[in-house]
């Protein structure tokens, strides 16, 4: 279908085509806002099945048989026998929010089941990412006979053969795509596989390892701690999986949860955000909770983030929530600075975006823990695949990268993988460790691919537009609809609407350097219009006068000394007047 499109300033803008009367008849049966319903149209979400699963989100349909997934049945079986026989199992994640989770999860589930286990995170800086030789080593030392991966595994070959040959039996439970073969190990679950008959196969490593957890209560005919709900929750909300299907499910549910039953963890991360809105939504985890608990990772010992998640001690929780609101503050002004150093480079052209489609920069002095933070900025900012690395001693270049959705940057690794030293991740969000050496010829490798399979009009930031709207339309009513749509997050963004011929009330102010206020005016209302970390569009909005223009905005709810107001972000403006 051709999409009627406008140029904004920053996005070229895709106007939602849909019938009319569909809208209308979506709108009527379902007592939707015309916009909301709208949306829905411009989404897939037509037929009456499709929009009762999507709306309601049933268990019956949504949710499937744990069993189902390739080897948890056998993985099931040598848990239950090794808690039966007292054999010391140690459960390995991983530094994100996903493997904090996903440990504190397993170790939620085992410990009530009288379970002899113990949990490892690797360091970042030490230690790197996955299960590693040297780990394996020390668990056979200290007598382990159970290893039970979670957030990670798929790609630990080496390790996983030592751990054979010292008699450990390895469990992996992990989300990352297979590279094709896949390591020697007693069972691995991980619905990539393409073996697998799981029908939902997007959990992020929290969501694999709970399906595990739940067919282990299940055979022992228990129900599991109300606990893992809101751990699933954070993990999966953290990990930007997409909240679609069986993660929809659990998401809605884990929100429900968590708002009814407040954990003193929850309590903590909302005080140092001082966090004032009556209900979380899975954007509030997503941009306010769940990156305090990152940032232990990013700069930090990330095993106090299962003690802070699951420990029972409130003045140890207060101990280490303090220190993750420091972390977390830190790792902003890093990031920046980061950030900062890289727009220099294409600002002065050092990186030319007129004749290079990829962003790749390096240093030793940028911290490993924040660089994928900071490629997933200049991706919003500029559009295209970033790669950034932090350069170590000894002569490799350890790296994440982050692409737009026309191309995957995993692909790109795996046709590169002669080159590299280790890789693994996803189509848009990845890592890898190479020689510095190599970097030339890996940039060179993946701008003839992208030169290769990508249009001019692939590389353009694009805004897909959800509805057409009107100011009136942002009513209380409108908010309480939107609801219906939640929750937000990967693969279900919050809606974005074009809104016509909006004319400034007042001279727009610029906060901090940084941001936009606006007031405007169409249609008998005026509404509050806010850009964030959009300074370049202040002098054009001063140019504009009293002429209208166009507009594209997500609407929020402002909690501000007791009261709710309904207020615009703006995303991107059109219809400029040409300053001569």
């Amino acid at each position: 279908m051709q999409h009627a499109t406008i140029q904004g300033k920053k996005f070229l803008w895709r106007l939602p085509q849909t019938d009319h009367d569909t809208v209308l008849q979506i709108a009527a049966d379902y007592n939707l806002s015309f916009p909301l319903a709208q949306t829905l149209v411009t989404r897939g979400f037509i037929d009456k099945q499709t929009l009762q699963d999507f709306l309601l989100v049933s268990k019956d349909i949504s949710v499937h048989d744990p069993a189902l997934m390739k080897d948890a049945v056998k993985a099931v079986q040598r848990i239950l026998q090794a808690i039966e026989n007292k054999e010391k199992i140690l459960i390995f994640g991983d530094y994100d929010v996903d493997g904090i989770t996903s440990s504190s999860l397993v170790m939620t589930a085992m410990m009530p089941l009288g379970a002899q286990v113990n949990f490892f995170l690797p360091n970042r800086a030490r230690d790197g990412y996955g299960l590693s030789t040297k780990v394996v080593e020390r668990a056979a030392a200290n007598g382990y006979t159970v290893i039970i991966t979670v957030d990670n595994g798929t790609t630990a070959f080496a390790p996983c053969a030592r751990a054979k040959e010292l008699g450990i039996d390895v469990i992996i439970t992990d989300h990352h795509k297979p590279h094709g073969h896949t390591p020697d190990v007693f069972a691995l679950v991980n619905p990539h596989q393409e073996s697998c008959q799981y029908p939902y196969k997007y959990f992020a490593g929290v969501g694999v390892a709970f399906k595990l957890m739940t067919l282990l209560y299940r055979e022992k005919q228990l129900e599991l701690p109300t606990k893992v709900i809101e751990l699933l929750l954070l993990g999966t909300v953290a990990d930007v999986v997409p909240l679609t299907g069986e993660n929809r499910y659990w998401v809605r549910y884990g929100l429900a949860h968590i708002n009814k039953h407040e954990s003193y963890a929850i309590k903590v991360l909302k005080t140092n955000n001082k966090f004032v809105k009556p209900l979380i939504g899975s954007l509030d985890i997503g941009f306010t909770i769940a990156p305090q608990i990152n940032a232990l990772g990013r700069l930090d010992d990330p095993r106090q983030g299962v003690q802070f998640l699951i420990g029972s001690n409130e003045s140890d929780t207060d101990r280490i929530g303090k220190l993750l609101w420091q972390l977390n503050q830190a790792r902003r002004e890093i990031e920046n600075e980061i950030f900062q150093e890289v727009k220099a480079k294409i600002d002065s052209n050092a990186i030319d975006l007129s004749t290079e489609n990829i962003i790749i920069a390096a240093s030793p002095n940028w911290a490993s823990g924040v660089i994928g933070l900071v490629a997933s900025r200049l991706v919003g900012a500029y559009g295209r695949p970033v790669l950034l690395f932090h350069l170590t001693k000894d002569g490799l270049a350890k790296g994440s990268c982050r692409s737009i959705p026309e191309f995957s940057i995993f692909d790109g690794l795996v046709e590169n993988a002669s080159l590299l030293e280790t890789f693994g991740g996803h189509a848009q969000a990845a890592g890898l460790a190479i020689k510095v050496e190599n970097l030339p010829l890996l940039k060179a490798n993946l701008e003839k691919k992208i030169a290769a399979e990508l249009t001019e009009f692939d590389l353009l930031q694009k805004l897909r537009i959800d509805a057409h709207a009107k100011l009136p339309d942002f009513s209380h009513k409108f908010m309480s609809d939107m609801t219906h749509l939640e929750p937000f997050g990967h693969q279900n963004s919050q809606p974005y609407f074009y809104i016509q011929d909006v004319v400034l009330v007042q001279r727009p102010t610029l906060m901090k350097d940084l941001h936009i206020k606006c007031v405007v005016f169409a249609d008998g209302v005026i509404k509050s219009l806010v850009f964030f970390n959009r300074p370049e569009l202040f002098e054009l909005l001063i140019g504009q006068g009293d002429e209208s223009f166009d507009v594209v905005v997500q609407v929020m709810e402002n909690y501000w000394n007791g009261k709710t107001t309904i207020e615009l972000q703006g995303i991107d403006i059109a219809k400029l007047r040409k300053i001569v």
